[in-house]
């Protein structure tokens, strides 16, 4: 019997394990959601005039299309309809492509005028605004376009499979073949990262009819792609991979290098929703050994998937930290309630890289918290 929250509705806290309270643990919540969105230094939310909002990547001075939907799903699982409304208009108007080949998807990253800086999608980022759009329409109703959040979670995920149905020259990010995600739509390799087989359980459930056998399909073949990306002895995934899992170099030396950290993270929302899988928590049981026995909590850097460290200090070491921590909802390995602990005396990183590390260090929290929810 599967004893994810699906099946249940109970959704595990870490954190009691180590002796929290929950109203330590909610407080918490609070705290870092109002430090993200609202402190005057430290916030990466901003609002644009009286009806839109974005979600600053302060590293890069851009909105993107990661951020944005991070955003709306960080709203809606605390119940902010005002932000998650004000976000959405954002991307409908800045963001989204009304023509062209990427008609029907979302221009990766813009300023926070509104420019487009890229005209390309994000796949991470398409996956991420539909599962929210769901959990909205089921937490809130909908409303009048753009805020018929259903038909608009809808039509995104049509585009994903379908676009070389609907555009002339357009392409799909997800392959047909092998049901993997792409990394971009004319890409054929994929990020280990983006596989999010919880999220596309939901899909198979709340997307059009003729798709719902496909996002079943996608969703064994992310897990068993995770699996073959994953390093048998360290657990590192690596940021790019062709499809056979094989690492790919694409932008730096680097293969487990930023987006690669969210694996665990994935990997621990799958076993929190849909129940624990031994190979998979196998992957954040090693990968959390290895950071345990070779270096040191936050003295991290760029590896190679065998654990070689690289001579570049890692970007986001603050990410590292909480998403191994979430990845202990998939493992009962010797170190997962330390990582717990250690994730709970980190504070938010504070400065200019502060967005992709706080993100997940949100994600983390409502994970371990159990307030991750499914709507």
């Amino acid at each position: 019997m599967r004893n994810g929250a699906f099946y249940t509705g109970n959704y595990p806290n870490l954190f009691e394990k180590i002796g929290l309270t929950k109203e330590e643990v909610n407080d918490r919540i609070e705290q870092v959601f109002k430090t993200m969105f609202f402190d005057p230094e430290e916030r990466i939310y901003f609002e644009k005039g009286e009806t839109m909002g974005y979600m600053l990547d302060t590293g890069n001075n851009d909105a993107r299309t990661e951020g944005m939907s991070y955003g709306m799903m960080m709203a809606v699982q605390m119940d902010r309809k005002d932000i998650f409304d004000r976000l959405w208009l954002f991307s409908k108007t800045y963001m989204y492509q009304s023509s062209g080949k990427f008609k029907g998807y979302f221009a990766w990253s813009v300023s926070p005028e509104g420019k487009k800086n890229a005209e390309g999608p994000a796949p991470d980022g398409e996956e991420y605004y539909a599962m929210a759009l769901f959990f909205a329409s089921k937490r809130w109703g909908d409303g009048k376009e753009p805020f018929d959040y259903d038909r608009q979670a809808r039509d995104i995920l049509k585009h994903t499979l379908h676009q070389d149905e609907y555009v002339c020259g357009g392409s799909p990010m997800w392959n047909p073949a092998n049901y993997y995600i792409k990394f971009v739509p004319d890409a054929d390799f994929s990020d280990p990262s983006y596989h999010l087989p919880h999220f596309y359980e939901l899909f198979a459930l709340r997307a059009a009819e003729e798709d719902r056998e496909f996002w079943k399909k996608a969703a064994e073949a992310s897990r068993s792609y995770i699996k073959l990306s994953c390093h048998p002895v360290t657990g590192m995934a690596p940021e790019y991979a062709e499809y056979d899992g094989t690492p790919k170099q694409l932008f730096h030396e680097g293969q487990f290098y930023s987006d690669a950290y969210r694996v665990a993270m994935n990997i621990g929302l799958e076993a929190a929703w849909f129940g624990e899988e031994d190979s998979l928590g196998e992957i954040v049981g090693r990968l959390q050994t290895f950071f345990s026995e070779q270096t040191k909590l936050l003295e991290y850097h760029n590896y190679l998937l065998d654990g070689k460290a690289l001579d570049q200090p890692a970007l986001h070491p603050v990410a590292i930290v909480a998403t191994n921590a979430a990845g202990s909802l998939a493992t009962k390995g010797k170190y997962h309630l330390q990582w717990v602990k250690d994730f709970w005396d980190m504070p938010l990183r504070r400065g200019e890289r502060r967005y992709y590390d706080n993100c997940l260090y949100f994600f983390s929290l409502l994970m371990l918290a159990g307030r991750y929810r499914i709507y």
